[in-house]
């Protein structure tokens, strides 16, 4: 990994306000290779009519973030050039889009990363679930060349379709996890009804930890978390989980059978332990990204069974949802977030990031410090 390194840039104004003068650059986390992450300095270019300028508060570290940096490949998704990383980024509208359209300036927002697309040739989709679209780019992706940088930056250029209008009174720091809650809410509801069920969550990272809480906050009869590491096992307990197993416990996983099951530890032994956990006719939610390739899979145990195996990727319109929820606080999921570091100390929290015997979800803070 190369030393952290700061390139001189515009001034950035203590508090922009609207009509404020914007720099033509700003400091940003880019991705040059396997592990090769800078702070850098990084234009900020005139917006689009379509777009809003926003001044990001909170960003969080994802797990595709950490494998660019430290694979230069998020599963398929290879750098080919740099790359700005970051999607689940909160902030506040400095200026406001010209074509009207979107929030004003002054109004905090989430954003959704997405861009769905039909891509080229005939590839079929339902068109109901935009996020199965074959042409869909996601902020900090390297899907597809050239590619869509992310957020991670003291100013972005949003469009106004990305941007959801938060509520008066909910924490920005809170809010820096409505992506990552929107995915794990679109894997619950990939489950169906949940109301009165069990349920064992394998993986209890950020993503499982937040299925943990969807699931409680669904009406879950009974919760069981799996993990490894024991700091992951206390979040999911401090989110809602009845009981929590460690990974090694085969047999107290294979007893769960729960009725429903969301593999979130993206390896193919938690996949086996999820099949292995649930119960007959139950199904199992596959939310954690496994490598690229054949995989091993329990499959004759999931044939007799009778398994509902199910993937999950990504979101739609859930996001809607987790932040109506968080705003009425029947969706508590501050104790997922364990670590935030001002943009100048991004190296070490990444590093702190990829530890999950010891974190959860680290933030990263591009406000004034």
């Amino acid at each position: 990994m190369t030393e952290n390194t700061v390139l001189p840039g515009s001034e950035v104004p203590e508090s922009a306000v609207p009509g404020a003068v914007l720099p033509v650059s700003g400091l940003a986390v880019v991705a040059h290779a396997a592990g090769d992450l800078r702070i850098e300095d990084f234009p900020l270019t005139p917006p689009a009519p379509d777009q809003a300028v926003v001044e990001v508060a909170y960003g969080g570290i994802c797990g595709s973030d950490l494998h660019y940096w430290l694979h230069g490949a998020a599963g398929e998704s290879v750098l080919k050039a740099p790359l700005v990383l970051g999607h689940e980024i909160v902030g506040v509208v400095v200026r406001a889009a010209a074509d009207g359209t979107g929030p004003a300036a002054e109004t905090p927002v989430a954003v959704h990363p997405a861009t769905p697309g039909p891509g080229a040739g005939d590839v079929r989709y339902p068109a109901d679930r935009p996020n199965l679209s074959p042409g869909c780019t996601y902020l900090g992706s390297a899907a597809r060349f050239p590619h869509t940088d992310g957020a991670f930056a003291r100013y972005v250029n949003l469009p106004t379709r990305m941007l959801r209008v938060l509520p008066a009174g909910l924490d920005l720091r809170t809010a820096a996890l409505i992506e990552p809650a929107s995915v794990a809410w679109h894997a619950v509801a990939r489950a169906g009804d949940v109301q009165g069920k069990t349920a064992l969550v394998i993986g209890s990272g950020p993503i499982g930890a937040l299925v943990v809480a969807v699931l409680k906050r669904a009406g879950a009869a009974r919760i069981t978390a799996v993990d490894m590491h024991t700091k992951p096992l206390e979040i999911a307990q401090a989110v809602g989980a009845d009981e929590v197993i460690t990974a090694g416990d085969a047999g107290a996983i294979a007893a769960v059978q729960a009725d429903v099951v969301i593999e979130s530890s993206g390896n193919h032994h938690g996949l086996a332990s999820a099949i292995q956990g649930a119960a007959r006719g139950g199904t199992v939610v596959m939310v954690g990204l496994l490598p690229s390739g054949p995989q091993p899979v329990l499959i004759s145990l999931a044939i007799t069974r009778e398994l509902d195996l199910k993937g999950s990727f990504r979101f739609n319109d859930e996001i809607d949802d987790v932040i109506t929820a968080l705003a009425d606080g029947s969706l508590q999921i501050d104790p997922v977030i364990t670590h935030d570091f001002p943009l100048a100390q991004a190296l070490e929290a990444f590093d702190v990031a990829r530890n999950s015997a010891e974190s959860g979800k680290v933030l990263l803070s591009f406000g004034p410090n």
